[in-house]
């Protein structure tokens, strides 16, 4: 029986997660994509404590989509939450990319957070 697409993106996720740990001053920018969405938050491991947030959800970014799935939404969600982590003061982090591939959207976003300011 072949796994599935999701089996393997978790396996990839924990083994990546072994070696990925984000701390209060380099926190972890982790990323979630879905079939419609993608979502990326700033985490700090020692203190497990979401620093900041921005996902197509977000209201702001929800009515300057016109698709979720994109990689220009990609790329406007990773610029987001660079903002996000630059207005409090956080200029570097550790990219995780959550077990999926560093290709199409997730590659839109960190290179979206690298322009905005971000150093990873």
């Amino acid at each position: 029986m072949k796994p599935t697409r999701r089996y393997l993106v978790k396996r990839r996720h924990k083994r990546l997660r072994k070696k990925v740990s984000g701390t209060s001053n380099r926190p972890r920018l982790a990323v979630f994509r879905s079939s419609q969405h993608i979502y990326a938050q700033a985490i700090d491991d020692t203190q497990s404590h979401t620093l900041a947030a921005a996902s197509t959800l977000d209201g702001e970014l929800k009515t300057q989509l016109s698709s979720c799935s994109t990689c220009e939404a990609s790329a406007a969600v990773g610029k987001l939450v660079a903002e996000r982590l630059i207005a409090k003061g956080i200029q570097q982090v550790i990219f995780d990319r959550g077990g999926n591939l560093y290709h199409g959207r997730v590659r839109a976003l960190a290179e979206a957070a690298r322009e905005a300011g971000l150093d990873f």
